[in-house]
């Protein structure tokens, strides 16, 4: 499986943000780097069919990428405040849910022992370790991570790179990060 970006265009306002932007991404993992405000959270929205490009194309393999599966990791971790960890999960997975799935994933990231408590009693880093769970455990042929790892100490963070890295091996992934972490692959600067 292969994603290909070619020259792909984006302006707000008459202020270019992509600028032919083309690459190609395979199963694994692809680092999207840049300075801020280059357009890496732009690219991926894109590229997981919120905005429009002004011109280029993405394609997977022979197929329009319409037809491609992706879950994601946003900046925001959009989750259900009210809800606890399963309830979370039940919601975004619907029938894809899988409680021993969930519940050992949960675990792995260090949320084994949150129990019944609402997601708006949790601190900064477990909501984003409980978002990344959620694109983890989504039926996708790729993950489009922003800042996945933003908010953690030094080992959930790597627990967390240990399960990004996992994932890699079966499906694209494209992670933005601005600090310097353990995951390596082909890489993606914009400019």
């Amino acid at each position: 499986m292969e994603l290909r970006v070619e020259d792909l265009r984006k302006s707000y306002g008459g202020a270019a943000v992509l600028q032919g932007v083309s690459f190609t991404a395979e199963i694994g993992l692809t680092r999207v780097t840049g300075s801020s405000g280059i357009g890496k959270t732009t690219l991926l929205r894109i590229l997981l069919g919120l905005e429009r490009p002004d011109s280029g194309t993405v394609e997977v393999g022979a197929t329009n990428a319409d037809c491609f599966r992706w879950a994601a990791v946003f900046q925001e971790d959009r989750l259900l405040e009210q809800l606890d960890a399963a309830g979370n999960l039940r919601f975004a997975l619907g029938a894809a849910y899988d409680e021993a799935a969930s519940r050992a994933l949960l675990a792995e990231l260090g949320l084994g022992d949150a129990g019944g408590k609402r997601v708006r009693d949790w601190s900064g880093g477990m909501k984003r370790r409980l978002a990344l769970a959620r694109a983890l455990l989504a039926p996708s042929d790729a993950l489009a991570l922003d800042e996945p790892f933003t908010g953690l100490d030094a080992d959930n963070r790597a627990a967390a790179q240990r399960c990004v890295a996992r994932a890699a091996r079966e499906k694209i992934v494209l992670l933005v990060s601005h600090e310097d972490d353990a995951l390596t692959g082909a890489e993606v600067r914009l400019q």
